[in-house]
């Protein structure tokens, strides 16, 4: 579904990503993990759009994707979220997931003045919409509250939300345990689990071990920019690469 073909990001002499060649199998739960600079997510920066890649290639469904720009890759199927979530605070929730679809005749002042009911009518199809990802999300009882209200593990799961409206193929997870309480974090793991189910593929950044152990099917390791090694999670957890990047200082 999606391949990187030796795909490297350089910050003047620094190589984030160093020559990181992988290929993601649709219908998988990929976990995608390594020490603090390891390059992670800089790598998912590269296959989101919002940095060009200094060499390589990736390909999506086929099609070379590098140099879009992030809202063309979005167009294409692939979304994400990001480590630290940055809604629209003053906005209900409802309202922020609302936001997410693309192309809204509204954006365009003249079809304000020309076609006022079309708007209307995909204004409304948007909010049915929305009100089905936040029933999904278990989200509907703060449809209404400002998002600067909610929690951490609760606006990543607004996060989740916005994703979901866009009917992606791909998402990319930064993190969506950080700083989540337990019974938040299996509550998103349960919805990874069952938009899985439905046919969508995630690559899924996480420093929460158990999570990835859990959930992941494979794991793939980076250190130092590089791609360490790729495999099932208990393969993964006893290899003395893994252990030795996490424990062995490397970066």
């Amino acid at each position: 579904m999606l391949e990187l073909k030796g795909i490297s990001k350089a910050f003047g002499g620094l190589r984030a990503v160093d020559d990181v060649s992988l290929r993601l199998t649709q219908g998988t739960i990929t976990g995608l993990i390594g020490p603090n600079g390891a390059g992670k997510t800089t790598l998912f920066n590269t296959i989101a759009g919002a940095l060009a890649p200094t060499s390589g290639s990736i390909l999506f469904e086929g099609q070379p994707i590098q140099g879009l720009a992030p809202y063309q890759i979005y167009r294409t199927g692939i979304a994400r979220t990001f480590q630290i979530p940055r809604p629209f605070g003053a906005l209900s929730v409802l309202e922020n997931v609302m936001l997410a679809p693309l192309q809204q005749l509204g954006e365009q002042f003249w079809n304000n003045l020309l076609r006022p009911g079309r708007i209307r009518q995909q204004e409304r199809a948007n909010r049915e919409k929305a009100v089905q990802v936040l029933d999904f999300l278990n989200l509907t009882r703060l449809a209404d509250e400002p998002a600067r209200n909610l929690s951490g593990g609760q606006l990543k799961l607004l996060e989740l939300g916005r994703t979901l409206m866009s009917d992606p193929k791909l998402i990319l997870l930064d993190e969506p345990g950080a700083g989540v309480n337990p019974t938040l974090l299996g509550q998103i793991t349960e919805r990874i689990v069952a938009l899985n189910r439905r046919g969508i593929t995630f690559l899924i950044i996480e420093h929460n071990m158990d999570m990835v152990m859990n959930l992941c099917r494979p794991v793939i390791v980076m250190a130092g920019g590089r791609v360490l090694m790729e495999g099932e999670p208990e393969t993964v957890r006893r290899d003395p690469r893994v252990l030795d990047a996490y424990l062995g200082g490397s970066t």
